[in-house]
């Protein structure tokens, strides 16, 4: 049976199997939406205007100018070069056995760290501190206070700090944050930077995140990385069989 022909172009008779090669070496994700007729549609168009320009070609005899020889001749080193280097990150692979051991020793990176969310206000001295709590006791809302006492440029937003987890913020105050009660104010607390009132707002536990649900992660990290460095020794032989004279820049 004969293929379905879709187009003829410049004398070029455009098959049904010749639009699907071309869409198979779209990536995955276009696959999907050029499975649309509308988008199968747009796709001919190309392969038409791409048959109608090789005919220019062929009729202006760009194919013998110099200019062209030149661009054939670099594009031939050039995917020479990109097979050579293909080769050598070719059958590199990554076992289960290493992402399970890369899970082990990396385990507290995955997952979602305990974290809380709070307002502060930041004052020179104790005793402003003192002061601006006391009128929070009283009634005044801590945004209102934090607005009006603090000298956290967080002020502009009623001292709101949002989420932050261990390790952003200096020990004293990350401290008094986690360990204190909700919707009270804590403080003041001492740290480096002068005294601060806190008032945390929300506290999220930790999440664990399970080994299945980060070994295809984990997959391609190892594997990028084997062949970054099956790369760079490969470059550094080479470097070291034909040699390297770097100029200055």
């Amino acid at each position: 049976m004969s293929e379905k022909i879709l187009a003829v172009a410049a004398g070029h008779e455009i098959t049904e199997e010749e639009l699907n090669v071309l869409i198979r070496n779209y990536p995955p994700e276009q696959q999907m939406y050029l499975s649309d007729p509308r988008a199968r549609a747009q796709v001919l168009e190309q392969l038409i205007a791409f048959h109608l320009f090789a005919r220019m070609a062929e009729e202006e005899k760009i194919m013998e100018s110099e200019e062209y020889q030149t661009m054939i001749e670099k594009m031939k080193v050039e995917l020479a070069s990109h097979m050579a280097a293909t080769q050598t990150i070719e059958g590199i692979t990554v076992t289960a056995e290493e992402e399970e051991a890369f899970y082990q020793q990396n385990q507290s990176a995955f997952g979602q760290k305990a974290s809380v969310s709070a307002r502060h206000i930041l004052v020179d001295s104790e005793e402003l501190a003192q002061k601006a709590a006391a009128e929070i006791g009283a009634g005044k809302a801590f945004p209102d206070a934090a607005r009006e006492y603090s000298t956290c440029p967080s002020k502009e937003k009623g001292g709101d700090l949002g989420y932050f987890s261990k390790g952003q913020m200096v020990p004293e105050f990350e401290k008094a944050a986690f360990e204190g009660e909700l919707h009270t104010v804590i403080g003041p607390v001492k740290t480096q930077f002068g005294y601060h009132l806190i008032l945390v707002e929300d506290k999220k536990e930790g999440e664990e995140v399970s080994f299945a649900q980060v070994q295809e992660q984990i997959h391609q990290q190892l594997m990028q990385e084997k062949q970054r460095k099956a790369y760079d020794q490969k470059v550094a032989e080479l470097a070291e069989r034909y040699g390297v004279e770097k100029k200055a820049v």
